[in-house]
């Protein structure tokens, strides 16, 4: 048996259709991974429907925001407060926003790639 395990490059205006489309098939959402470009941010959105796994891959600027997907994955939230901490990533209204405070760090973002 053959199994999908797709990366799929989206944009900004794609994303939240998208990330809508994947719910309305009941595809669960498995994992968020950011990590740091050029420029900005590789965000990787991961889905499992069965054995079939699809990544929304999503770049963004560094000034640039995010729309965060809580309202759709309410399970989002821990992934997205640790983008948002770790790296510096810009998602707005994550419900619930740990502000920066879901992990005791002593440095700012410390995943975020320094000038």
């Amino acid at each position: 048996m053959e199994y999908k395990n797709e990366i799929r490059k989206i944009t900004a205006a794609e994303f939240f259709p998208a990330v809508v489309h994947m719910k309305t098939e009941n595809w669960r959402l498995v994992q968020i991974c950011a990590s740091c470009i050029e420029g900005g941010y590789e965000m990787s959105y991961s889905f499992c429907l069965r054995y079939d796994m699809v990544t929304l891959r999503l770049e963004v600027e560094e000034d640039e925001e995010v729309a965060s997907i809580t309202q759709i994955y309410p399970c989002a939230f821990l992934q997205e407060n640790e983008a948002e901490q770790l790296f510096g990533v810009k998602i707005k209204t994550i419900k619930p926003d740990y502000k920066d405070k879901l992990y005791r760090i002593d440095v700012e973002t410390p995943f975020k790639k320094k000038e």
